[in-house]
């Protein structure tokens, strides 16, 4: 089984150059597309259009935008964090925002990383296989929490 990546972005053209990006590096995970942060909470808890999804299978990766509509990426990341079942999910924020604020808080609320978006396509390709490798490859997975299914 192919290790999941959960995509939360409401832009369609940054959803498409991140896509376009990991096939160029050859990064061949599924990936599922939130496009709103709670649509990204739906698919995390198997809730609304994720109903009896096996919750039990978590993304090895969540890239979260910050300015989402609905829930704000911030908020999702707090969500993530305060679940026992999720809080050890790897969370990169993945954003066009370059106020230190949201650097400051995203790693204060747990981001594991923070990416901004680049806007050229080829930045933005190099940037995608970059987070591949690392996070889907080189990174050591932590083990599932006790008592998880």
């Amino acid at each position: 089984m192919s290790k999941i990546i959960l995509l939360v972005e409401d832009n369609p053209s940054d959803e498409k150059l991140t896509l376009r990006g990991f096939r160029n590096c050859g990064i061949a995970n599924d990936v599922i597309v939130a496009r709103d942060g709670a649509e990204a909470l739906d698919y995390l808890h198997g809730t609304g259009k994720y109903a009896g999804r096996d919750v039990s299978q978590l993304p090895a990766l969540v890239l979260l935008d910050l300015s989402l509509p609905r829930i704000s990426g911030l908020e999702v990341l707090q969500r993530i964090r305060a679940d026992e079942r999720t809080k050890l999910v790897r969370v990169v924020m993945l954003t066009g925002s370059k106020e230190q604020e949201d650097v400051l808080r995203s790693y204060s609320f747990g981001a594991s990383a923070y990416v901004r978006k680049p806007v050229d396509f080829t930045e933005f390709a190099e940037a995608a296989k970059a987070l591949g490798l690392f996070w889907l490859l080189m990174n050591e997975v932590p083990p599932a929490p006790r008592g998880a299914p």
